[in-house]
């Protein structure tokens, strides 16, 4: 039988001979994490089902990156209960501010999570991981205590979706503009509980850090996961960040695999792409929207704050000044690539051109401290979602786009395509 990357890898996890969509499986989990909104209650539940050790405690991440450094007593609690369980259990993976990083982009860069496994996280980009030719998906927090206990999750099979994108892409596009056309395309739902598996000449061109923008932000078009196969630019990265865990399976799909559709775009000229207020695949061409302008533009986040997101926006900034009218905070993801962003120069760029430089946290991107909008306020965010409220008053409006895009709106005081700067 033909399968799919995604039915190989979830079959590899059972004691089945077979699987197909729609069946449930019970399946090994190689991975779970939790952070300091989602794993408090996943503890609750764990403890209040009377288990007295978790599965494993080197298949288990405890990372404190929302609220913090908190940024009140409630979520100084939140992170101290992490904490807390991490001491008791002995957990390998608890990273304290200093230490940690966003989720999503410190637990690939330790070589925690590899292609071919199974990774749950109590966080719906739990999806970014995927980039890496792995099975990777957000669950609840019932659902990573059960793990915690079991080493194993209920899983429906999902359908996979199938995208070809062909063709190169221009200077100033990237991976998170192919999402987001992507999303403008099938919308917010056109991927409900499916696999979307991302493949084609302009995605074997893309570096690591765009592959994990385009996985991360899967479930935006209500995806179950995203993915990538591996190939030689997803072996250097994982040899480059290794870590302990030198083991892992590639997996590919059969030539005769079941799509319930597949998609082919060719992205030959493909301006950069903004999604408008209030969703995600509300998505322009930077090229119409000249006159929006902005009050905060946010770089960083699970999507886009990684090294190459940096040095694109500080390519663009360096020598510059931001508009006076325009606050500017730059986040990296992780503490390895803040120090990067030292050595390289880049975090004088940003400083000199007048913005603020962060200590890693997912900080606004969630409306959660360190940029929160006030009424009628517009910022462009190189983060993933821009629903009502997201990043602050729900009379605000949040713009997403690349870094490039970001950078050079911050410049004008109005989205801008960077081209013209």
């Amino acid at each position: 039988m033909a399968y799919t990357i995604t039915e190989k890898i979830l079959l590899s996890h059972t004691d089945k001979k077979s699987v197909k969509p729609g069946e449930f499986i019970w399946a090994k989990v190689d991975f779970a994490l939790g952070n300091d909104i989602t794993a408090p209650i996943a503890i609750n539940e764990f403890e209040g089902y009377g288990a007295k050790k978790v599965f494993d405690n080197k298949k288990i991440a405890l990372i404190p990156d929302h609220f913090t450094p908190a940024k009140d007593i409630k979520s100084a609690q939140q992170a101290k209960r992490l904490k807390e369980f991490a001491a008791k259990h002995k957990i390998v993976h608890y990273y304290e501010v200093g230490r940690m990083g966003i989720e999503h982009a410190l637990l690939p860069e330790l070589g925690l999570v590899k292609p071919g496994e199974l990774i749950i996280g109590a966080d719906s980009h739990t999806c970014t991981y995927g980039a890496l030719g792995a099975f990777s998906t957000g669950v609840g927090s019932t659902d990573l205590a059960a793990a915690w206990v079991t080493g194993h999750c209920w899983l429906r099979v999902p359908e996979s979706i199938k995208f070809i994108y062909k063709g190169k892409l221009s200077k100033w596009a990237s991976g998170k503009d192919l999402i987001l056309y992507t999303i403008g395309n099938i919308g917010v739902d056109g991927a409900l509980y499916k696999a979307m598996e991302f493949s084609g000449s302009a995605i074997e061109k893309l570096p690591m850090d765009d592959r994990f923008a385009m996985c991360n932000m899967a479930i935006e078009a209500g995806g179950k996961s995203g993915i990538i196969e591996p190939d030689g630019i997803t072996l250097d990265y994982v040899k480059e960040h290794k870590g302990k865990k030198s083991k892992f399976r590639i997996f590919k799909s059969d030539k005769g695999a079941t799509y319930s559709e597949v998609k082919e775009y060719n992205v030959s000229g493909l301006e950069p792409q903004v999604a408008c207020p209030h969703l995600p695949s509300n998505v322009k061409p930077v090229s119409k929207l000249k006159d929006v302008k902005v009050d905060q533009v946010v770089i960083g986040s699970c999507t886009n704050g990684r090294i190459l997101d940096l040095r694109i926006a500080a390519k663009i900034l360096k020598g510059r000044k931001i508009s006076s009218g325009v606050r500017v905070i730059v986040i990296p993801a992780t503490q390895q690539i803040y120090l990067d962003a030292i050595k390289e120069g880049l975090v004088e760029i940003f400083v000199k051109a007048g913005a603020v430089f962060s200590t890693p946290t997912c900080g606004p991107c969630l409306g959660g401290h360190a940029g929160i909008l006030a009424d009628g306020e517009v910022a462009l965010a190189t983060t993933n979602r821009n629903f009502i409220g997201r990043m602050g008053s729900s009379k605000s409006f949040v713009y997403l786009s690349n870094p490039a895009v970001a950078a050079a709106s911050a410049i004008t005081g109005k989205i801008t395509h960077p081209e013209e700067i």
